[in-house]
């Protein structure tokens, strides 16, 4: 079955090009809108398997759309597809949902890649935006932000916490089952009640969380994104 998508873009002609390649590949176009507000409303009345989103659009930015989107189909992927490398714009994206952040000068096949990598349930960051996020999650993105007052991690257990840790690190569920002598089915369990108690939908979002909050202070290792 063909995967089923939505594109939100303020350019048309760029979303003409997106849809002529995205549907050449055998994934469907269901609608291609250029307004944040259309597109809300037509991820409430079609089965949707992803939606692309632009971050700059007038009216109601990407972020906007993100948040009200996520808050009515939680489970929905959404990923942002942009020419902004700006650190406040990917931490945000991820912080607020987003499992993906792609740039719009991607090569075609690597965006396809991609969007099934999401679908598979990944969270993907181009990889030319591995310098941004190792920035960001050192803090320099966040210093203008104010100071949590409470400690989002005081609902993990200990385990749950040390795995937290391991992920802060950039570990696979592999190297983290390998290290703490349990199975990898083992490490996912605990990696979705992590996300299900901190309220997020990406260990990417759960590692930038744990640095944030010093946790750990080495930065997260973005693997390859080009996979077989």
């Amino acid at each position: 079955m063909n995967e089923r998508i939505l594109l939100i873009d303020d350019h048309t002609l760029f979303r003409a090009g997106l849809r002529d390649l995205l549907t050449r590949r055998n994934i469907e176009v269901v609608a291609d809108v250029g307004d944040g507000s259309e597109g809300v409303k037509i991820a409430s009345e079609q089965s949707l398997d992803i939606v692309l989103l632009d971050m700059r659009m007038p009216q109601m930015d990407g972020i906007s759309v993100l948040k009200i989107l996520k808050e009515a189909h939680p489970s929905l992927p959404i990923a942002m597809l942009t020419t902004s490398s700006d650190e406040s714009d990917l931490v945000g994206a991820l912080r607020n949902g987003a499992q993906g952040y792609l740039l719009k000068d991607m090569e075609p096949d690597e965006l396809v890649v991609a969007i099934r990598e999401i679908l598979a349930g990944k969270t993907v960051v181009a990889p030319d935006l591995a310098p941004v996020l190792a920035r960001a999650v050192q803090g320099d993105s966040l210093d203008n932000e104010p100071e949590e007052k409470e400690d989002p991690f005081a609902v993990l257990t200990p385990r749950e916490f040390e795995i937290l840790t391991l992920l802060a690190e950039g570990q696979s569920n592999k190297v983290i089952a390998r290290n703490l002598g349990i199975s990898d089915g083992t490490v996912k369990l605990h990696v979705k009640a992590i996300l299900r108690k901190l309220n997020i939908s990406s260990r990417i979002t759960a590692a930038v969380m744990a640095v944030e909050h010093g946790v750990k202070k080495t930065p997260i290792t973005m693997p390859p994104k080009r996979v077989e």
